[in-house]
């Protein structure tokens, strides 16, 4: 849940900054050359506001990934050494059962 209002609010501060330019350009009193100039230099800047922060997701999105793929190696790790440990437990467990059941009929529980 902390993520998803994390990135609403990076969201919607985005909007409101180019919404605020916006506003700010078109009711601001200069000629129409300037105030594309102005819309023309707040374009740029927001284009590289924008790609900064997309490489700043990109590179959180690889380190999560990084951090997934070694925990999902340990536990796959983990899981096959007690998978083996189980495996291994069965296996002498059956051998016991084996060999008790091939050992002879004590003679005098027979009698009782």
């Amino acid at each position: 849940m902390a993520k998803g209002k994390g990135s609403g609010f990076a969201v919607g501060a985005l909007v409101g900054a180019v919404v605020g330019a916006v506003a700010a350009l078109l009711t601001a009193p200069k000629s129409g050359k300037e105030t594309r100039e102005d819309i023309k230099k707040k374009a740029g800047e927001l284009k590289s506001e924008a790609q900064k922060k997309a490489e700043e997701v990109m590179d959180k999105a690889e380190s999560v990934k990084k951090d997934v793929t070694e925990k999902a190696g340990k536990v796959k790790a983990d899981a096959s050494v007690a998978a083996d440990d189980w495996i291994g437990r069965a296996e002498r467990v059956a051998k016991t059962a084996k060999e008790e059941f091939k050992r002879p009929l004590d003679s005098n529980s027979s009698k009782k």
